[in-house]
Protein backbone atom coordinates (compact mmCIF):
# COMPACT_ATOMS: atom_id res chain seq x y z
CA UNK A 1 0.00 0.00 0.00
CA UNK A 2 1.17 3.56 -0.72
CA UNK A 3 2.30 5.42 2.36
CA UNK A 4 -0.01 8.13 3.72
CA UNK A 5 2.17 11.26 3.77
CA UNK A 6 -0.25 13.62 5.53
CA UNK A 7 1.85 13.46 8.69
CA UNK A 8 5.65 13.59 8.84
CA UNK A 9 7.77 10.75 10.13
CA UNK A 10 8.53 11.44 13.81
CA UNK A 11 12.02 12.70 14.50
CA UNK A 12 14.34 10.32 16.38
CA UNK A 13 14.45 10.89 20.13
CA UNK A 14 17.77 11.87 21.72
CA UNK A 15 16.67 10.46 25.10
CA UNK A 16 13.84 8.40 26.54
CA UNK A 17 11.23 9.10 29.20
CA UNK A 18 9.39 10.17 31.16
CA UNK A 19 6.43 8.63 29.39
CA UNK A 20 3.27 10.31 28.27
CA UNK A 21 0.38 8.13 29.46
CA UNK A 22 -2.76 7.61 27.37
CA UNK A 23 -5.88 5.77 28.52
CA UNK A 24 -7.53 3.90 25.65
CA UNK A 25 -11.11 4.11 26.77
CA UNK A 26 -14.61 3.17 25.63
CA UNK A 27 -17.22 1.55 27.82
CA UNK A 28 -18.61 -0.33 24.83
CA UNK A 29 -16.79 -3.53 23.92
CA UNK A 30 -15.97 -4.65 20.40
CA UNK A 31 -14.91 -1.25 19.07
CA UNK A 32 -11.27 -2.11 18.34
CA UNK A 33 -9.86 -0.71 21.59
CA UNK A 34 -7.46 -3.56 22.34
CA UNK A 35 -6.51 -3.92 18.68
CA UNK A 36 -5.70 -0.22 18.62
CA UNK A 37 -3.67 -0.37 21.83
CA UNK A 38 -1.52 -3.22 20.51
CA UNK A 39 -1.00 -1.88 17.01
CA UNK A 40 -0.55 1.77 17.90
CA UNK A 41 2.06 0.69 20.45
CA UNK A 42 3.85 -1.46 17.89
CA UNK A 43 3.77 1.35 15.32
CA UNK A 44 5.28 3.78 17.82
CA UNK A 45 8.10 1.30 18.45
CA UNK A 46 8.87 1.33 14.72
CA UNK A 47 9.50 5.06 15.12
CA UNK A 48 12.04 4.46 17.85
CA UNK A 49 9.78 4.96 20.86
CA UNK A 50 9.88 2.75 23.94
CA UNK A 51 6.34 1.68 24.74
CA UNK A 52 4.67 0.01 27.71
CA UNK A 53 1.20 -1.47 27.28
CA UNK A 54 -0.90 -1.94 30.41
CA UNK A 55 -3.57 -4.63 30.18
CA UNK A 56 -6.24 -3.20 32.48
CA UNK A 57 -9.08 -5.48 31.41
CA UNK A 58 -9.85 -8.72 33.32
CA UNK A 59 -10.50 -10.43 29.98
CA UNK A 60 -6.76 -10.18 29.31
CA UNK A 61 -7.26 -9.79 25.56
CA UNK A 62 -4.23 -7.55 25.16
CA UNK A 63 -1.97 -10.03 26.94
CA UNK A 64 -3.29 -12.91 24.84
CA UNK A 65 -3.01 -10.82 21.67
CA UNK A 66 0.74 -10.59 22.23
CA UNK A 67 1.23 -14.23 23.16
CA UNK A 68 1.63 -13.63 26.89
CA UNK A 69 0.35 -16.36 29.20
CA UNK A 70 -1.02 -14.12 31.93
CA UNK A 71 -1.79 -16.86 34.46
CA UNK A 72 1.93 -17.62 34.67
CA UNK A 73 3.61 -15.03 36.86
CA UNK A 74 2.37 -11.83 38.42
CA UNK A 75 -0.01 -9.32 36.85
CA UNK A 76 -1.34 -5.80 37.25
CA UNK A 77 -3.68 -7.16 39.94
CA UNK A 78 -0.70 -8.16 42.09
CA UNK A 79 0.76 -4.69 41.67
CA UNK A 80 -2.49 -3.09 42.79
CA UNK A 81 -2.67 -5.27 45.90
CA UNK A 82 0.99 -5.14 46.91
CA UNK A 83 2.41 -1.64 47.17
CA UNK A 84 5.93 -2.99 47.77
CA UNK A 85 5.96 -5.06 44.56
CA UNK A 86 8.34 -3.67 41.92
CA UNK A 87 6.55 -3.15 38.56
CA UNK A 88 9.79 -4.13 36.80
CA UNK A 89 9.30 -7.64 38.19
CA UNK A 90 5.87 -7.86 36.56
CA UNK A 91 6.62 -6.29 33.17
CA UNK A 92 6.95 -8.83 30.33
CA UNK A 93 8.96 -8.25 27.18
CA UNK A 94 7.28 -9.10 23.89
CA UNK A 95 8.80 -10.47 20.69
CA UNK A 96 9.11 -6.85 19.56
CA UNK A 97 12.09 -5.07 21.04
CA UNK A 98 10.94 -1.90 22.78
CA UNK A 99 7.36 -3.08 23.35
CA UNK A 100 6.64 -4.28 26.90
CA UNK A 101 3.46 -5.34 28.69
CA UNK A 102 2.05 -5.41 32.20
CA UNK A 103 -0.34 -8.35 31.81
CA UNK A 104 -3.78 -8.99 33.28
CA UNK A 105 -6.04 -11.97 33.79
CA UNK A 106 -9.43 -12.71 35.30
CA UNK A 107 -8.08 -12.02 38.81
CA UNK A 108 -8.38 -8.32 38.01
CA UNK A 109 -12.18 -8.66 38.06
CA UNK A 110 -11.97 -8.82 41.86
CA UNK A 111 -10.12 -5.50 42.11
CA UNK A 112 -13.13 -3.25 42.53
CA UNK A 113 -14.37 -5.27 45.51
CA UNK A 114 -10.93 -5.85 47.00
CA UNK A 115 -9.85 -2.22 46.79
CA UNK A 116 -13.12 -0.58 47.80
CA UNK A 117 -11.80 0.31 51.27
CA UNK A 118 -8.24 1.08 50.15
CA UNK A 119 -6.98 4.59 50.94
CA UNK A 120 -6.69 6.82 47.87
CA UNK A 121 -7.83 3.88 45.75
CA UNK A 122 -8.35 5.99 42.62
CA UNK A 123 -4.61 6.73 42.41
CA UNK A 124 -3.21 3.21 42.76
CA UNK A 125 -2.36 2.82 39.07
CA UNK A 126 -0.83 6.30 38.98
CA UNK A 127 1.58 5.33 41.78
CA UNK A 128 2.49 2.09 39.97
CA UNK A 129 3.24 3.77 36.64
CA UNK A 130 5.24 6.56 38.27
CA UNK A 131 7.85 3.93 39.21
CA UNK A 132 8.51 2.95 35.56
CA UNK A 133 7.61 6.08 33.61
CA UNK A 134 11.25 7.11 33.18
CA UNK A 135 11.95 3.92 31.19
CA UNK A 136 9.40 4.61 28.44
CA UNK A 137 8.29 7.29 26.02
CA UNK A 138 4.66 6.21 25.85
CA UNK A 139 2.40 4.16 28.11
CA UNK A 140 -0.95 2.97 26.71
CA UNK A 141 -3.58 1.66 29.13
CA UNK A 142 -6.10 -0.76 27.63
CA UNK A 143 -9.16 -0.04 29.79
CA UNK A 144 -11.96 -2.50 30.39
CA UNK A 145 -15.31 -1.77 28.69
CA UNK A 146 -16.97 -0.33 31.80
CA UNK A 147 -16.78 2.85 33.87
CA UNK A 148 -15.94 1.56 37.35
CA UNK A 149 -12.97 1.97 39.66
CA UNK A 150 -10.46 0.51 37.21
CA UNK A 151 -11.35 3.00 34.50
CA UNK A 152 -11.25 5.87 37.01
CA UNK A 153 -7.76 4.67 38.00
CA UNK A 154 -6.69 4.74 34.36
CA UNK A 155 -8.08 8.24 33.80
CA UNK A 156 -6.44 9.48 36.98
CA UNK A 157 -3.06 8.07 35.91
CA UNK A 158 -3.25 9.35 32.33
CA UNK A 159 -2.22 12.57 30.67
CA UNK A 160 -4.71 12.01 27.87
CA UNK A 161 -7.65 9.89 26.72
CA UNK A 162 -8.05 8.32 23.31
CA UNK A 163 -11.48 6.96 22.38
CA UNK A 164 -11.55 4.25 19.68
CA UNK A 165 -15.05 4.31 18.25
CA UNK A 166 -16.49 1.91 15.68
CA UNK A 167 -18.16 3.52 12.67
CA UNK A 168 -21.59 2.28 13.77
CA UNK A 169 -24.53 4.26 15.12
CA UNK A 170 -24.87 1.88 18.05
CA UNK A 171 -21.29 2.62 19.09
CA UNK A 172 -22.14 6.31 19.47
CA UNK A 173 -24.52 5.52 22.30
CA UNK A 174 -22.95 5.97 25.67
CA UNK A 175 -20.16 8.32 24.57
CA UNK A 176 -21.89 11.10 26.50
CA UNK A 177 -21.60 9.00 29.67
CA UNK A 178 -17.88 8.51 29.07
CA UNK A 179 -17.47 12.26 28.50
CA UNK A 180 -19.21 12.88 31.83
CA UNK A 181 -16.83 10.51 33.64
CA UNK A 182 -13.86 12.28 32.04
CA UNK A 183 -15.18 15.66 33.22
CA UNK A 184 -15.69 14.31 36.75
CA UNK A 185 -12.15 12.96 36.87
CA UNK A 186 -10.85 16.29 35.57
CA UNK A 187 -12.69 18.19 38.31
CA UNK A 188 -11.76 15.92 41.23
CA UNK A 189 -8.74 13.72 40.50
CA UNK A 190 -6.80 14.83 37.42
CA UNK A 191 -7.36 18.40 36.31
CA UNK A 192 -4.77 18.21 33.52
CA UNK A 193 -6.43 15.22 31.78
CA UNK A 194 -7.11 15.98 28.12
CA UNK A 195 -9.12 14.31 25.35
CA UNK A 196 -6.40 13.47 22.84
CA UNK A 197 -8.89 12.42 20.23
CA UNK A 198 -11.47 10.04 18.83
CA UNK A 199 -10.24 7.34 16.44
CA UNK A 200 -12.72 5.89 13.97
CA UNK A 201 -12.36 2.11 13.66
CA UNK A 202 -14.09 -0.57 11.59
CA UNK A 203 -14.72 2.02 8.90
CA UNK A 204 -16.08 0.95 5.51
CA UNK A 205 -16.01 3.78 3.00
CA UNK A 206 -18.32 1.83 0.68
CA UNK A 207 -21.27 2.13 3.07
CA UNK A 208 -23.44 5.17 3.65
CA UNK A 209 -23.75 4.06 7.27
CA UNK A 210 -20.02 4.46 7.96
CA UNK A 211 -19.86 7.80 6.19
CA UNK A 212 -22.86 9.14 8.13
CA UNK A 213 -21.33 8.06 11.44
CA UNK A 214 -18.08 9.79 10.49
CA UNK A 215 -20.02 12.97 9.73
CA UNK A 216 -21.75 12.80 13.13
CA UNK A 217 -18.40 12.32 14.86
CA UNK A 218 -17.02 15.44 13.20
CA UNK A 219 -20.13 17.39 14.19
CA UNK A 220 -19.76 16.31 17.81
CA UNK A 221 -15.99 16.30 18.32
CA UNK A 222 -14.68 18.56 15.56
CA UNK A 223 -10.89 18.58 15.31
CA UNK A 224 -10.65 16.00 18.08
CA UNK A 225 -11.51 13.33 15.48
CA UNK A 226 -8.34 11.78 14.10
CA UNK A 227 -7.93 12.28 10.38
CA UNK A 228 -6.48 8.77 10.31
CA UNK A 229 -9.11 6.03 10.01
CA UNK A 230 -8.91 2.29 10.69
CA UNK A 231 -10.77 0.29 8.06
CA UNK A 232 -12.55 -2.99 8.69
CA UNK A 233 -10.38 -5.92 7.55
CA UNK A 234 -9.90 -9.65 8.15
CA UNK A 235 -6.21 -9.00 8.76
CA UNK A 236 -6.81 -8.05 12.40
CA UNK A 237 -8.38 -11.38 13.48
CA UNK A 238 -5.61 -13.19 11.59
CA UNK A 239 -2.92 -11.24 13.46
CA UNK A 240 -4.67 -11.90 16.78
CA UNK A 241 -4.73 -15.62 16.02
CA UNK A 242 -0.93 -15.71 15.75
CA UNK A 243 -0.49 -13.26 18.66
CA UNK A 244 1.30 -10.54 16.69
CA UNK A 245 0.70 -6.87 15.93
CA UNK A 246 -0.48 -6.24 12.41
CA UNK A 247 2.70 -4.23 11.79
CA UNK A 248 4.81 -7.38 12.01
CA UNK A 249 2.25 -9.97 10.86
CA UNK A 250 1.37 -8.12 7.65
CA UNK A 251 3.80 -5.18 7.54
CA UNK A 252 2.93 -4.03 4.02
CA UNK A 253 -0.84 -4.25 4.47
CA UNK A 254 -3.22 -1.30 4.44
CA UNK A 255 -4.10 -2.13 8.07
CA UNK A 256 -0.48 -1.87 9.22
CA UNK A 257 0.04 1.39 7.36
CA UNK A 258 -3.16 2.77 8.91
CA UNK A 259 -1.73 2.37 12.40
CA UNK A 260 1.58 3.90 11.36
CA UNK A 261 -0.45 6.88 10.16
CA UNK A 262 -2.23 7.08 13.52
CA UNK A 263 1.15 6.99 15.27
CA UNK A 264 2.45 9.83 13.11
CA UNK A 265 -0.70 11.86 13.68
CA UNK A 266 -0.47 11.29 17.44
CA UNK A 267 3.06 12.73 17.42
CA UNK A 268 1.99 15.52 15.06
CA UNK A 269 -0.74 16.46 17.56
CA UNK A 270 1.94 16.47 20.30
CA UNK A 271 0.05 13.78 22.16
CA UNK A 272 3.14 11.53 22.07
CA UNK A 273 6.88 12.27 21.99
Amino acid sequence: MAKDNRFPKPKPLTSHGPARIIAMCNQKGGVGKTTTTINLGAAMVEYGRRVLLVDFDPQGALSAGLGIIAHEGQTIYDLMLKSDLDPNDVIRHTKIDGLDVIPANIDLSAAEMTLVSEFDRERILKRILKKVSANYDLILIDCQPSLGLLTVNALTAAHGVMIPLAAEFFALRGVAILEDIIRRVQSTLNETLTLDGVLTTMFDSRTLHSREVMELLHQKFGKKVFRSVIARTVKFPDATRVAEPITSYAPTSEAAESYRTVARELVDRRCAP
